[in-house]
């Protein structure tokens, strides 16, 4: 082996946050279900095959004090999960429906939208302000379902809010990543059981077709540039010299136009490793732990076949992620489905 092979290099970190990632999710995903029969939790899953594309209807019902029945779209009850596993502990709660594709993306292209006119309109102060308070919202968030399982719900909150805190004052790089692939995980354990492997597919390349026409028009490299000089960014930081690991957010430069000679930093976009996490999620609550591995070992080779498609063909160039993982999670969903 060449000891150039054994230089520091962010593609290398950037695989193995990757894996750490999926490991820990299948940590978080093993006691999801335990921990919700446990506690009386009933959240059916979807049919492993079909593809929901709009929702019915959810009905709650909570005993802790009284019965409540309502009826709400599904997509609204996705994002009460949260708060249902909190409110068990104190009463009894069932939860019937899964979630479908089009408020999936209705969401996520929603958000995208409101976020660009937020970056383009607002002024850089007021802007750094605002995605802070969301991001220590989403980390907080993210610590709260990944830890819930292992310890006492107590507990539970008081981390999340001082990891958040000390995320809000004091951003280092090495610190940023740990509570992004936390939330990350969250979002996929949370969002990854309640849709089909066939549904979150379609997502995926849909967010797929997404990335590449944001890569290719600019708009993603504007927005990074944009986030990054707020001192937020929704990617994980890699840097190319190891001192920088403890840099803080607040001064660090996260160029993303330089040339690839002159990059002091990394960038993997959080939506890479989100949506990866989403699909071996729903795969894993459909199918089984062999089937999941399988499709995180898929989305892995489609990481590491973005970087080889950067490398021989754009020379460095900012390359984006999601088709080729895409590409990949689909021969994985097909091995899963029909061979193993």
């Amino acid at each position: 082996m060449k000891l150039k092979l054994l230089k520091f290099n962010p593609v290398y970190w950037s695989l193995l946050i990757f894996v750490v990632s999926q490991v820990i999710l299948f940590a978080v995903i093993i006691r999801e279900n335990p921990f919700l029969e446990s506690h009386n939790i009933n959240f059916p899953r979807p049919p492993s095959g079909s593809i929901s594309v709009w929702p019915g209807t959810v009905t709650t019902t909570s005993t802790a004090t009284s019965v409540v029945t309502s009826t709400t779209p599904v997509s609204t009850g996705i994002l009460t999960v949260t708060q249902t596993i909190v409110t068990k502990i104190i009463g009894e709660t069932s939860v019937s429906g899964y979630s479908s594709l089009g408020p999936i993306l209705i969401y996520f292209f929603s958000v995208v939208i409101i976020l660009g006119l937020i970056l383009f309109i607002v002024p850089l102060k007021v802007l750094s302000i605002i995605l802070k308070i969301l991001f220590v919202v989403l980390f907080c968030w993210g610590m709260f379902i990944s830890l819930v399982f292992f310890i006492p719900i107590v507990a539970t909150l008081v981390i999340a809010v001082v990891v958040g805190v000390v995320w809000f004052f004091f951003p280092r790089v090495w610190l940023h990543n740990a509570v992004l692939v936390l939330a990350l995980v969250s979002v996929g354990a949370v969002f990854g059981r309640l849709i089909s492997p066939w549904t979150a597919m379609i997502v995926l390349a849909a967010l797929a077709i997404y990335d590449f026409l944001a890569v290719r028009f600019g708009y993603m490299v504007w927005m990074a540039k944009r986030m990054s000089e707020s001192t937020t960014l929704p990617a994980i930081v890699i840097p190319y010299s190891k001192s920088n690991w403890n840099s803080s957010l607040k001064t660090t430069d996260f160029v993303v136009e330089e040339k690839p000679s002159d990059r002091k930093y990394s960038i993997l976009g959080g939506g890479d490793i989100g949506f990866s996490l989403l699909i071996i999620a729903s795969v894993y609550f459909a199918s089984g732990l062999i089937p999941g591995i399988v499709m995180a070992v898929f989305t892995l080779l489609g990481l590491i076949a973005a970087y080889w498609i950067q490398a021989v063909f754009l020379k460095g160039k900012p390359m984006p992620a999601l088709p080729p993982i895409a590409v990949l999670s689909l021969i994985g969903l097909l091995v899963v489905n029909f061979i193993v």
